[in-house]
Order: C-alpha cells, then structure tokens, then sequence
C-alpha cells in the first residue's frame, strides 16, 4: 500500500494505492496540510511509503518532520523515466509534466501522444511513438484568463467559470465567458487538430482540475482523466521498482 502525493501550488491531491488498484482520493488546501495528511495517516496507518511530486511550496523535508515514520519516496529529475527526454532546456522542465510524460507512456505504449493538463496553466505535452519526450505548449488556465481580464482593465468584472456554448456574448459578462470558454476549447481543438495531422496513430490525453468542465465541449475524441497524474505517479514508481 502506498500513498501518492501531487503538492500544488494551491491544492494537495493524494491517493491511496494497493498496487495498481486505487482505494481512495484525497484532496485539500496545501495551507492545511498537516491536517490533511494526518486524516489519511489515521485512516490508513499501515500505509507507510509515500511518494511525492511537488511543485509547491510544501517540501519532503516538511512532511518528514510532521510524519517522521513513514518513507518518502520523492520523484524529481533525476528519477529514471521511461523515455527520452529531448526537451532543450529539461532543467526548467516542471516535473509534474515529465510525470504526467512517464504515465502517459507507460498507459498508452507504441503510440503518439498528447497530453493537456488543464490547471493553473495550460500545458501540452508530446510524446512520439518512439518514447521521445519534444515539449509542448503552455497557456494561460481558465481561471487565469478571467483575473487577468479583470487585473489589468479598469472596468471588467472577475467571473467564474461559467456553462456557455455561445460564441457570440449579447452582454459583458456573456461576451467574457464566450472569450474566456470559448477561447480555451477552440486552442485545445486546434491544438488537437494540428498534431492529429502530423501524427495519425496518437492518443490525446486531457486531465487536470478544469478537465470535466472542457471536455464534453471539445469536438475531438478524447482521453478524460482529471487525475492523471496521480495514476502517473504510482505507475512511475512502479516503473522505479522494476528498473532498479
């Protein structure tokens, strides 16, 4: 049994893993965490390996003095992925994306794929069929695209995500969720689109906390799964066990 740990800059999401099989997920603020872990320690206190992405401000180092007898298993740079990493600058590659890279391999082997983690930002990973890692793109989030309207104009009002499907706003708050909606699904489409013509046999994989909002609104077919990179995280690990 272990625990994997994805540490945000907002949120900690968790899940407790019995092998490949999920028993449960977990999620709260990362100003609380010490709470928050300390229910999942009470639930599961056999659960004693846990392994840890983060890209937040709470450290191995924090968890480990709070819960000194459990083994942190933490994944960074220098873990050993399976594939080839041809990123240009792979130092300022944020390792949330090299583990969503390695799960998408490790899921989906012998073919192209595209992976959009719809967060705080955007981003899109490419993997080819080879196992060779290229990079992406990444883009404001949705969340990001309405502060930003609101901060840097002096008279629009910040929105919350809202259900639209029209493209044409017959009023302020109307015309921002059709720019800020609209404007997100029609990138990822032709995102998808472009790498679709370049790579016939690829997998387009769409996760991340705005991954249930965005895909019933895409026209391409898609994998959904908002948690990916926790199911990324254990099989990486995974992965580490038996290369080792």
């Amino acid at each position: 049994m272990r625990l994997v740990i994805d540490i945000g800059n907002t949120f900690v999401k968790a899940a407790v893993y019995e092998d490949s099989t999920l028993l449960e997920r977990f999620s709260f603020k990362a100003d609380v965490f010490q709470n928050g872990f300390k229910k999942i320690r009470d639930s599961y206190p056999n659960c004693l390996d846990w392994i840890l992405a983060s890209v937040g401000l709470v450290s191995a180092e924090q968890l480990a003095q709070f819960f000194p007898d459990v083994r942190i298993h933490t994944l960074d740079r220098q873990t050993k992925f399976p594939y080839i990493n041809a990123y240009k600058t792979p130092d300022t590659l944020g390792i949330d994306r090299m583990i969503l890279a390695s799960g998408a391999v490790l899921k989906f082997p012998d073919q192209a794929r595209l992976i959009i983690d719809a967060g705080t930002c955007i981003t899109y990973d490419f993997i080819d069929a080879q196992n060779v890692y290229h990079g992406g793109a990444i883009s404001p989030g949705v969340r990001m695209r309405y502060q930003a309207l609101h901060h840097f104009t002096a008279k629009l009002p910040l929105l919350e995500a809202s259900e639209t499907k029209e493209f044409i706003g017959n009023s302020t708050a109307a015309s921002i969720h059709a720019g800020v909606v609209m404007g997100v699904v029609h990138e990822m489409d032709g995102f998808i689109n472009q790498y679709r013509l370049a790579h016939e046999n690829i997998i387009i994989i769409l996760t991340g906390g705005d991954t249930d909002f965005l895909a019933k609104r895409l026209k391409n077919t898609i994998f959904a799964h908002s948690n990916f990179l926790l199911e990324s995280l254990n099989q990486t690990f995974q992965y580490q066990i038996q290369n080792d």
